[in-house]
């Protein structure tokens, strides 16, 4: 690029900055981390040992006021995405901040607004986007030969945060006063960010349900999503964290001269099954699951690095982390009145 040395700082020492953030940062020549915080000062301390990173804080607020720190990752929970990230922003750091960006749309539109008052990026970690098997996917279908997309079925799920935070059990994901919203806004999230992206089309209608099926918890351990698009297309996400004992994570789109099916065979990332009998196969990157965070490289830091760098920002910016969450929202309204959801953008 230019020569230029990114100096970074994280914000929130859970399982997501240590098994993702932290080691993708270290991975580039280009980047230097050179603060951590956590709310547990002894965790920041210990990240910062595990990680080399110098100066280890117990409030954002003294991260955010080292005027060497340029950006910073947001690994808080959910319901303080908005209001660090904009503190960050207002300081004239680069955000990238994991998803869902935010808990309202209010919080949401305000983190827009504030990395354009201030000049500076924002981006929100929908890696889905990223992974090898879906950049083809992507590709496939903006080729055309498969026609319209007629329906789509996305799933992503697994036994649940308590396997892999580093609080277990005691997680805040199961507490609804700091998550407000579980498997939805965690993994139900990414999929309608990457179907909108997959099919270049927006969500104009959500219907919804949920609950806990399994866990004594306060949010929904599983969901479900009937989804309509701008163009005609109906489908479903299915979120869950009670799929015991593996993760779940593929998708299939059916369109008018062939299926698209992404994530669903162990030894081809994606199948293609023509309606004239061909069917093409692709070796590619296995789908990343939760369980290889740490060993697979999301492509996440990366793309926010380089935004920087080129200074053209990333293209999972805060308008398109916006419409993911828009349809989030949508969702819940849905399940709470039992009614459908119309969506204006």
């Amino acid at each position: 690029m230019n020569g230029r040395h990114i100096k970074v700082g994280v914000i929130g020492c859970g399982a997501i900055a240590q098994r993702r953030h932290l080691p993708e940062y270290t991975e580039r020549k280009d980047v230097e981390v050179i603060a951590v915080c956590d709310f547990h000062l002894s965790r920041a301390k210990e990240v910062a040992e595990v990680f080399g990173v110098k100066n280890a804080y117990d409030r954002h607020e003294d991260l955010l006021a080292n005027k060497d720190v340029e950006a910073v990752s947001v690994c808080t929970p959910n319901h303080l995405h908005a209001a660090v990230s904009i503190e960050a922003m207002q300081a004239g750091k680069h955000v990238l901040c994991e998803k869902p960006m935010a808990v309202t749309l209010e919080q949401a539109e305000a983190m827009v607004s504030s990395a354009e008052e201030n000049g500076v990026f924002l981006m929100v970690g929908h890696n889905q986007r990223l992974m090898p098997a879906h950049q083809k996917a992507k590709q496939i279908l903006a080729e055309g030969t498969l026609g319209k997309v007629l329906s789509f079925q996305t799933t992503f799920g697994h036994s649940g945060p308590e396997n892999w935070s580093v609080d277990g059990e005691k997680s805040w994901f199961f507490q609804k006063e700091a998550a407000i919203v579980g498997a939805m806004g965690d993994l139900g999230v990414h999929k309608v960010d990457l179907i909108r992206w997959l099919l270049a089309d927006e969500i104009i209608e959500v219907s919804a349900v949920y609950g806990s099926l399994h866990k004594t918890i306060t949010v929904e351990d599983h969901a479900i999503l009937m989804l309509k698009t701008q163009n005609g297309a109906l489908g479903t996400v299915t979120a869950s964290w009670t799929y015991y004992p593996n993760e779940v994570n593929h998708t299939l789109i059916y369109c008018e001269k062939g299926t698209l099916k992404i994530g669903v065979d162990s030894e081809f990332g994606v199948i293609v099954e023509h309606t004239n009998g061909r069917r093409d196969q692709y070796h590619l990157d296995k789908i990343q699951t939760n369980g290889s965070q740490g060993q697979t490289n999301s492509g996440v830091i990366d793309h926010f690095i380089e935004g920087i760098l080129s200074n053209n920002g990333p293209e999972i910016n805060g308008e398109e982390g916006l419409k993911a969450l828009k349809v989030i929202v949508a969702a819940i309204k849905s399940a709470d009145t039992g009614c459908s959801v119309k969506l204006t953008y």
